[in-house]
C-alpha cells in the first residue's frame, strides 16, 4: 500500500495516535511533481466527486431556463449542512426546478450540522430528503433526467445513461480509461467511483485550468461552475469547515469527500492535489493541507492561517485544559527526489 504518517497526535508526551496515508501533486503537464506515499494507489472520490457529477447541470441551461440564482445553483455541487440559508435555497429551487421531493433516491435525513438538527428536533420536524447532504446534488441529477428525456427511474444505476455520462466525464478529466475506473455505491446510493490518487489530481487541476480540458463545451461548464463554487463557499459546506475555507480563497477549487479524501486545484500555480488520510480522519484535513501550502511556498497567508486556526497544533479536553498537540509529519517529495524524508509504513 505504501502509504506514510501524515499526522501525529500526542498526549504528555506520548504517541496516541497516528494518521497515514498518501499526497500526490501535478502540474499543468500533467506531471507528478509532489508526492508523499503511492500515488497510483485507487482511491473512491466519495463526496469529492461532486462537482464533477454536477458537470452534467452546467452542460445544460438550466440555470437560466428556470431562474435560479447562483448561490442556489452551487448546491448542486455540495456537501450541505443544513443551515437555514441551505434549506430556505433548497426549497426555492424546488418551487423552481421539475423536481419532486419524493423522487430524490436520497435518504430521508436530518441536517448534519448539529444546530439545525437539533433546532428540528424540538419542533419534533420529521426528517427530509431535502435535509440530506447530497440534495442539491440529486437534484441536479433529475433535472438533467428531465432536460435529456432520461427515465427518472433508476438514476441511481450504473448503467443508466446519467450516470454513464458522468462516468464519460470523469474519464475525460481524469485521463483513465472507463474500463479502468472502479464503481461501487456511494452513501446516497449512487454510484462512487476510483481512479489512481495521481488522476484524481489531475481532475482538479482541470478544474481550476479549465483552459486545460480540450472540450470547449466542458471547459466552458467548468468555468461556470467553478466560478460559483467560488462566489458562494458558505453554499458548498457551512461555516468552520475547509470546503468553504478553502473557496472562499479565489484561487482555490477544492471539495472534500467522506473517509479521508481531500482534493483542491491552485488556479495561478496551476497545480493539482489530491490526498488520502487512510483511517478515515476528517479532522487532520486543515493540518495536511496547511502543511501542503506552506512547503510549496503558497503566498496566500490568510489562508493557511484560517486552516490553521480551524485545526489548532493544541489538543485541549472537554474542560479546556492542553493536553497535547497535533502535528504534520510529512514532508513533500519532489518527483526528483529521493524518498528518505518520510518513513514508510
Amino acid at each position: 500500500m505504501n502509504s506514510v504518517p501524515l499526522v501525529e497526535e500526542t498526549r504528555a508526551g506520548l504517541i496516541e495516535n497516528i494518521h497515514s496515508g498518501m499526497i500526490c501533486g501535478v502540474n499543468e503537464k500533467l506531471e507528478t511533481v509532489y508526492h508523499v506515499g503511492n500515488q497510483e494507489h485507487y482511491t473512491y472520490y466519495r463526496s469529492a466527486a461532486k462537482p464533477i457529477q454536477a458537470l452534467p447541470v452546467f452542460l445544460l441551461n438550466v440555470i437560466t431556463k428556470y431562474g435560479l440564482t447562483r448561490e442556489e445553483a452551487a448546491l448542486f455541487t455540495a456537501s450541505h449542512r443544513g443551515e437555514t440559508c441551505h434549506i430556505a435555497a433548497l426549497e426555492s429551487m424546488l418551487k423552481k426546478l421539475p423536481v419532486n421531493e419524493d423522487e430524490l433516491f436520497c435518504p430521508y435525513s436530518y441536517p448534519l450540522n448539529v444546530e439545525p438538527r437539533e433546532e428540528m428536533l424540538r419542533k419534533n420536524k420529521e426528517k427530509r430528503k431535502l435535509y440530506h447532504n447530497c440534495s442539491g446534488k440529486h437534484m441536479g441529477f433529475i433535472t438533467v433526467c428531465r432536460e435529456l428525456g432520461y427515465p427518472i427511474g433508476g438514476y441511481w444505476e450504473v448503467d443508466h445513461p446519467l450516470q454513464q455520462q458522468m462516468l464519460n466525464i470523469l474519464s475525460t478529466l481524469s485521463e483513465v480509461p472507463i474500463s479502468e475506473i472502479k464503481i461501487g455505491k456511494d452513501g446516497c446510493g449512487v454510484p462512487v467511483f476510483a481512479i489512481p490518487l495521481k488522476n484524481m489530481a489531475m481532475t482538479y487541476l482541470k478544474l481550476a485550468c479549465p483552459d486545460l480540458i480540450k472540450d470547449p463545451l466542458l471547459q466552458k461548464a467548468v468555468t461556470q461552475m467553478t466560478s460559483i463554487m467560488n462566489e458562494h463557499p458558505i453554499m458548498v459546506a457551512s461555516e468552520q469547515f475547509i470546503c468553504s475555507l478553502l473557496l472562499q480563497d479565489q484561487n482555490i477549487v477544492a471539495k472534500g469527500g467522506a473517509q479521508g479524501v481531500y482534493c483542491f486545484g491552485l488556479k495561478k500555480e496551476r497545480l493539482g492535489f489530491s490526498l488520502k488520510v487512510l483511517n478515515g480522519s476528517e479532522e487532520v484535513w486543515p493540518i495536511i493541507v496547511a502543511a501542503i501550502l506552506e512547503q510549496i511556498g503558497y503566498k496566500n497567508k490568510d489562508t493557511i492561517n484560517s486552516l490553521r486556526a480551524l485545526k489548532p497544533y493544541i489538543i485541549k479536553n472537554d474542560a479546556g485544559a492542553e493536553v497535547g498537540t497535533v502535528y504534520e509529519r510529512f514532508l513533500l517529495i519532489g518527483a526528483h527526489d529521493e524518498p528518505s524524508r518520510n518513513q514508510e509504513i
